[in-house]
């Protein structure tokens, strides 16, 4: 792949991919970590004829960045089992993203779609602060676009329904 087209992908979509991989893994400096090897990955395999390069980095990005968490639960439930009573990563985690979250209407938004299954989370998380279609997230997601619109509905109504219950008012 040519070194400049390389270079205006990241430039493009390197800080949307990079807020996506945060909102999964929760880690900022893991998130830029596996943002480099995306790259890294279209560097060595991308080919300049591929047909949505978007989509294709998230679908790399997401990969990289499951396959992380999936490894850092493995050793973390290594840890927690000769290490009592230390701070499990989830509560760190969620403690570092309070920190981030400073107004009160998103730390609403970010506990309900923390309720929400991780697939219908990445869906609305795409659709709405990547701005990308049901196409591209299906394609990323490995679904069909109809399942994708099916996800979203649900993932929208279950949102309400979640916001509702808090008391607060939805319209």
């Amino acid at each position: 792949m040519d070194k400049h087209i390389l270079q205006q992908l990241y430039e493009i979509y390197g800080r949307e991919i990079l807020l996506y991989l945060y909102s999964i893994c929760g880690s900022y400096y893991m998130a830029e970590d596996l943002l480099q090897e995306t790259f890294v990955k279209a560097l060595l395999s991308l080919s300049a004829q591929h047909s949505n390069m978007r989509a294709w980095l998230y679908l790399v990005a997401r990969n990289l960045c499951l396959n992380e968490v999936k490894r850092e639960k493995r050793s973390l439930s290594f840890v927690e089992e000769g290490a009592a009573g230390k701070e499990k990563l989830s509560d760190f985690r969620d403690g570092i993203l309070e920190g981030l979250i400073q107004k009160e209407d998103h730390r609403i938004l970010y506990r309900a779609m923390a309720r929400l299954p991780s697939i219908k989370r990445e869906i609305l998380l795409q659709q709405y602060f990547n701005g990308m279609s049901l196409r591209e997230i299906a394609k990323i997601l490995q679904i069909s676009p109809e399942n994708a619109r099916v996800l979203s509905c649900r993932a929208k109504k279950e949102l309400k329904n979640y916001l509702k219950e808090e008391g607060y008012e939805v319209s």
